[in-house]
């Protein structure tokens, strides 16, 4: 079964995209931490951090390269931004789709 963040990268389900390449899709999150939050997934359906490849290592930096474009761009880079991702039950993963949590436009707490 297509998770949501598939469903979204097939446009079967509407998001506000603010960036698309071959092989990332970005999009704000429906539900903000943050005055900025947004999502980074890769087009391929890789569960977890566990089931990346030795193949999927472009797709990685693509992932990581789209987060520093669209800080850049939302002007969030120079003061800073925090990017997270959650893997399996008590990373507290909610979608099986590996993702990148891009969260800034203000000042971030300690996380634990």
């Amino acid at each position: 079964m297509a998770t949501i963040f598939t469903k979204i990268i097939n446009r079967e389900i509407p998001a506000t995209i603010v960036y698309e390449t071959d092989t990332v899709l970005a999009f704000k999150d429906i539900a903000p931490a943050a005055p900025i939050h947004i999502l980074v997934v890769p087009k391929k359906e890789i569960p977890t951090i566990n089931d990346i490849t030795p193949e999927d290592k472009n797709i990685i930096g693509d992932m990581y390269l789209a987060i520093a474009h669209i800080a850049k761009e939302l002007g969030i880079a120079e003061q800073g931004y925090r990017v997270i991702t959650n893997c399996n039950e008590y990373g507290g993963q909610e979608v099986f789709h590996l993702h990148f949590h891009l969260l800034g436009g203000k000042k971030m707490g300690a996380l634990v």
